[in-house]
């Protein structure tokens, strides 16, 4: 079971910035306002930190949380969507007019059975 989905929405956006900026991965921090947005970053602009929480991917972006945030979102099937405006960040999409967010539920108790299991921390290099 995937905790993280996206909209078909999302996707097009990500196609237009994988288009502009190559490989993208995904952090939500536990900060307030923006903060707490998933933001899109290329890959390699944002270093992952030892309590960084892998989700897993979507659309072929790896998603992180931080682990402070984890544990409040852990119970919560998260949908990642876009909608017009401009989030005050550093998250790319925001020339294009919109900006990423996260639609949640909380999981089915068959669902949270079978999640697919999270990583802390950045990958070892291979």
């Amino acid at each position: 079971m995937n905790r993280i989905d996206l909209t078909p929405a999302a996707a097009e956006v990500i196609d237009k910035l994988r288009a502009q900026h190559g490989p993208l991965m995904f952090h939500q921090s536990g900060g307030c306002c923006d903060g707490s947005s998933p933001m899109c970053y290329a890959v390699g602009d944002f270093i992952v930190g030892s309590s960084d929480v892998w989700l897993g991917q979507i659309y072929g972006c790896d998603f992180w949380m931080s682990g402070d945030q984890f544990e409040y979102w852990r119970h919560t099937h998260l949908t990642i969507d876009v909608t017009p405006g401009r989030g005050a960040s550093f998250s790319l999409e925001i020339p294009l007019g919109v900006r990423f967010l996260i639609r949640s539920r909380l999981y089915e108790p068959d669902e949270a059975e079978r999640l697919t299991p999270v990583h802390i921390g950045p990958f070892e290099a291979v």
